[in-house]
């Protein structure tokens, strides 16, 4: 005759083998487990990733790096219509700002007294730094007598000679910074409403990292302007 634990599913046997058998079912093993609790942790896991992704990305825009885009042709050739540039903001924390940095700032009260509306952030070089007696005739820089000779402007092969764009002399005080568009003759700048308050600088642009071609640092290598007596 047949084992009747081989054909009996109610053997006392059987039973006992099946019961030692692994199983896939996570709550047949956890006694009092909720199907539910998975999901539930899922979510909260999900939230959490999502809440700290934000949390870094602000930290990083606000405290190391940020991209931006270039609105109008003020920086030409220097910047064109539409590039996209890494605005690094870490630099500035040891070192001052330089003649010749091109920076990204909010507007002055300058600006807001002339245009209250405008909240966008702008784009210029710094010419003229703490301590510089500045003078513009005719659109050419003359820093502390000496004539500044620019080789990034727009007109640096004809230089402007528009009677309108005269401004000072005037000493440069602390913490403020005299900006230009590279574009001069084409530039809502310093000329027209003063200086650049230290406090209002949001960064230096580093990187292009748009258009493709021309992809890369925005510091030259060459000295990008000279003094002549």
């Amino acid at each position: 005759p047949v084992p009747k634990h081989f054909n009996d599913p109610s053997s006392n046997d059987e039973k006992k083998v099946m019961s030692d058998l692994p199983t896939n079912d996570a709550s047949r093993s956890r006694p009092g487990h909720r199907p539910t609790e998975d999901v539930e942790n899922f979510w909260q896991e999900l939230l959490y990733i999502v809440v700290m992704s934000v949390v870094l990305a602000f930290g990083i825009r606000a405290l190391v790096a940020e991209a931006r885009y270039i609105p109008s042709e003020s920086m030409l050739p220097t910047l064109e219509v539409d590039d996209r540039l890494i605005i690094e903001k870490m630099s500035y924390r040891f070192r001052e700002p330089k003649r010749g940095d091109i920076v990204v700032f909010k507007p002055t009260d300058g600006i807001k007294e002339r245009q209250p509306d405008l909240k966008d952030a702008l784009i210029k070089r710094i010419v003229a730094v703490p301590g510089d007696t500045v003078e513009l005739v005719e659109g050419v820089v003359y820093i502390n007598d000496q004539q500044m000779i620019e080789n990034y402007t727009f007109e640096a092969e004809i230089p402007p000679t528009d009677q309108h764009y005269q401004w000072g002399p005037e000493v440069i005080p602390e913490d403020s910074y005299l900006v230009l568009g590279d574009n001069r003759l084409n530039s809502y700048d310093g000329v027209f409403w003063g200086l650049l308050p230290d406090d209002k600088i949001i960064g230096r642009a580093a990187v292009r990292i748009w258009p493709p071609g021309r992809l890369g640092s925005i510091d030259s290598e060459d000295p990008i302007f000279e003094f002549q007596p």
